[in-house]
C-alpha cells in the first residue's frame, strides 16, 4: 500500500498546536506572505519553530531530535564541505561506514538533500530538528572554529590590503562570504573566543610566525595553528583599524578599544599594542557587558565560591555603618566582582552608593558609577574628591594606585563612610606595607580598616568528565594534611572532553583569607610588630589562610592540587 503523505495543518491540529480554524488563516496569509504554510504560522506566532519542526517529522515520518544538551564532533563536521551547515540548515550527528547521520531544519527540500547525497557521495540518515537548534548549535561550536582555521590557511596563498567598516557585525555568514582572509580571520578569532568563554586575545609575534591564544579561565592556551610571520603585520594594522589607532606607529606602545555587534549583543574590546623583537604583539580584552549584567542579576558571595564560615565572616564586616573594607590580590583575580557580590547584597534603595572605577566593568541598577578618565584630568583622587561632595552613604573606588588616592579613602572612612576598595598586594600582610610606604599615617589607616580580604581564583573540574580518584599517603602528607581532614575527603580529577576543550576545568571558584581587626590587632599593626607575630594572632581571631581554603576545594572534590599549586603556595 502506498503511504499517503498527511497535511502539515492536519498534523499540526492533531499535536494540538493549532485549531482547525487557524488552518484557513494560515493559507490567507500565505497568499500575501508569499513564504510556505510552516514559515507563515510561525510568522505570525500562532505555533512555534519547535512544534514546526515535530510536525515535519511527523509528516516526513523522520524522527525528531532535540539538540539542547548535543555538542557537535569536529571530524564529523571536517567532512563535510565549508558552508554546508549553515546553507543546507543541517548538522551532522554520527557516520557509520557510507551513511552519515544528519539533523536537517527542512525535509520538504528533497532537491537539496538529493544534490548534498552526490555532492557528498554517501547517504543521509535524515532526523528533523528546528532551525534555531541547529542555528545556534553551528554558531557555538562549529562554525567559528571552522572558519578559524580555513582563514588562517588562506593566508598561505593570498594577502588582501584591509579596509576600515566602522563597526563590525559577526556572523558565520558574514565570515564565510567576506573575501579578505585577514579580515576573515580576526572576525572568526573574536567569534571563536566569545563562544570559547575566553576573557582575552593574545596575538603573539614568534620566531616561528605568528600565535593566537585564548584566557579561558585564567589560563592560556594556543587557539590555531602557528600563522606564517610574513603576515603579522597586517593582522596588528587590521586591530589598529578598528580600534582607531596609529597605523604608522610602530615603535611605542598604544592602547584602544572598538565595539562590535554580534547578534543583539554589544560587546566592548580594550586593545593593548606592544613593540616586541620580533614586531608588535596585540591583547585583546573581552568585556561582554551584557552577559555581566545577566550575571550580576544573581551575584552573591555563594555564587563566588565562598564557603558558609568565610561567608559569615565578610557580612558581618560590609555590614557595619563606616570603615574600610580592602579586597587584595594579583590582576584578574576577581577583586572587583567581589566588591559588587558585597555591595549588592548591602544596596538600599534608601543609601546612595558612588563608585569610582577604570573602566566601569559592572553595570549596576541604582548604584551611581563615575568613569576614571585620566586624558581629562579625572583620576582616582579628584574623582573622589567629588564623590565626597554628592552625599554618598557607601563608596566604593575602584583600585587604589598612588598616596593621594590613599589618603582621600582612608580619611573618608574615618569620617563616617563605608569605603569598598582594592589594592594589588600578594596576601593580607603585604598590604599593610603597601599602605605605611605610601606616607599613610599607621594609626589612621589601622582605625578606619574593617577587615582585609586576599582573594584568588582556582579553576573548578568540569562536570562533564570529572570523576573520583585516589592519592597516595606520601602526596597527601606532603600537603600537610590530618587524618581527620581525610575520612570525609572526596579527591576528584577531569582528563578533558569536548565541553571543556581538553582542559578538565570549566569556570572558576573564588579562596579568601580574611582578616578582622578588632582592638588588639590595631594594637599589634600600629605599634609594628614582626608578621610572624601578627599570622599567630589572625590564626588565633579565626583567619583561614590562603593555602588552607585552596586544600579545603580540594578535599570537597572541587578542584585539585595541581591547580591550588599553580595560585598558592605553603607560606604558613
Amino acid at each position: 500500500m502506498k503511504y499517503q503523505r498527511k497535511m502539515l495543518g492536519n498534523v499540526l491540529v492533531n499535536m494540538g498546536a493549532i485549531t482547525a480554524a487557524e488552518i484557513e488563516m494560515i493559507l490567507e496569509k500565505l497568499q500575501v506572505s508569499g513564504k510556505n504554510f510552516g514559515a507563515t504560522g510561525v510568522a505570525e506566532g500562532l505555533f512555534s519553530e519547535e512544534d514546526l519542526a515535530q510536525a515535519l517529522a511527523n509528516q516526513f515520518q523522520y524522527e525528531y531530535v532535540d539538540l539542547t544538551d548535543v555538542v557537535l564532533d569536529p571530524e564529523l563536521l571536517s567532512f563535510l564541505p565549508a558552508g554546508v551547515p549553515m546553507q543546507y540548515k543541517l548538522v551532522p550527528l554520527a557516520r557509520k561506514g557510507d551513511l552519515l547521520t544528519v539533523a536537517i531544519a527542512d525535509p520538504t527540500d528533497v532537491v537539496a538533500i538529493d544534490n548534498l547525497e552526490l555532492q557528498l557521495g554517501i547517504t543521509l540518515d535524515i532526523k528533523v530538528s528546528s532551525k534555531p537548534q541547529i542555528e545556534r548549535l553551528i554558531e557555538r561550536g562549529a562554525g567559528s572554529q571552522r572558519v578559524l582555521r580555513e582563514a588562517s590557511e588562506d593566508f598561505k596563498l593570498q594577502l588582501i590590503k584591509e579596509t576600515d567598516k566602522g563597526d563590525e557585525v559577526l556572523s558565520i555568514e558574514k565570515m564565510t562570504a567576506d573575501t579578505s582572509p585577514i579580515i576573515r580571520l580576526i572576525d572568526s578569532t573574536l567569534f571563536d573566543a566569545l563562544n570559547k568563554r575566553a576573557s582575552d586575545i593574545h596575538i603573539e609575534a614568534t620566531g616561528e610566525g605568528v600565535v593566537i591564544k585564548y584566557r579561558v579561565d585564567g589560563v592560556l592556551f594556543q587557539a590555531t595553528e602557528t600563522i606564517d610571520g610574513r603576515f603579522q603585520s597586517p593582522i596588528i594594522s587590521r586591530i589598529k583599524v578598528m580600534s582607531e589607532l596609529d597605523i604608522s606607529e610602530r615603535r611605542v606602545p598604544q592602547d584602544g578599544r572598538f565595539k562590535v555587534r554580534l547578534g543583539e549583543k554589544s560587546i566592548d574590546f580594550r586593545v593593548s599594542i606592544m613593540p616586541t623583537i620580533y614586531g608588535e604583539d596585540a591583547v585583546i580584552r573581552i568585556l561582554d557587558k551584557e552577559s555581566i549584567a545577566e550575571d550580576m542579576q544573581g551575584l552573591t558571595l555563594e555564587v563566588l565560591g565562598f564557603d558558609q564560615r568565610e561567608r559569615e565572616r565578610v557580612r558581618s564586616r560590609i555590614r557595619e555603618p563606616y570603615g574600610m573594607v580592602l579586597v587584595t590580590g594579583p590582576t584578574g583575580s576577581g577583586k572587583t566582582t567581589t566588591l559588587y557580590a558585597a555591595l549588592s547584597e548591602i544596596n538600599a534603595e534608601e543609601e546612595k552608593v558612588v563608585t569610582i572605577e577604570d573602566p566601569v566593568e559592572y553595570q549596576v541598577k541604582g548604584v551611581v558609577q563615575v568613569p576614571v578618565n585620566e586624558k581629562k584630568g579625572l583620576t582616582f583622587a579628584r574623582g573622589l574628591r567629588s564623590i565626597l561632595r554628592h552625599d554618598p552613604d557607601k563608596i566604593m573606588v575602584g583600585e587604589i594606585r598612588d598616596a593621594e588616592t590613599a589618603q582621600i579613602a582612608v580619611q573618608s572612612a574615618l569620617t563616617g563612610h563605608l569605603v569598598f576598595t582594592t589594592v594589588h598586594a600578594n596576601n593580607v600582610f603585604d598590604v599593610l606595607g603597601r599602605f605605611l610606604h605610601m606616607g599613610i599615617d599607621p594609626y589612621n589607616f589601622v582605625s578606619c580598616l574593617n577587615c582585609v580580604l586576599a582573594q584568588r581564583l582556582v579553576r573548578i573540574l568540569c562536570k562533564h568528565c570529572k570523576h573520583p580518584v585516589t592519592h597516595d599517603e606520601e602526596l597527601l602528607r606532603s600537603y600537610g594534611l590530618q587524618k581527620e581532614q581525610l575520612a570525609n575527603a572526596n579527591f576528584h580529577d577531569a582528563p578533558g572532553c569536548k565541553e571543556c576543550n581538553g582542559l578538565g576545568y570549566t569556570g572558576r571558584s573564588a579562596i579568601v583569607e580574611l582578616l578582622e581587626m578588632n582592638d588588639e590587632m590595631r594594637e599589634l599593626i600600629a605599634s609594628k610588630r614582626p608578621i610572624s607575630e601578627l599570622k599567630k594572632k589572625a590564626a588565633e581571631n579565626g583567619t583561614r589562610f590562603l593555602r588552607q581554603s585552596a586544600l579545603e576545594k580540594v578535599l570537597q572534590g572541587v578542584t585539585t592540587f595541581r591547580e591550588i599549586d599553580r595560585v598558592t603556595f605553603a607560606e604558613y
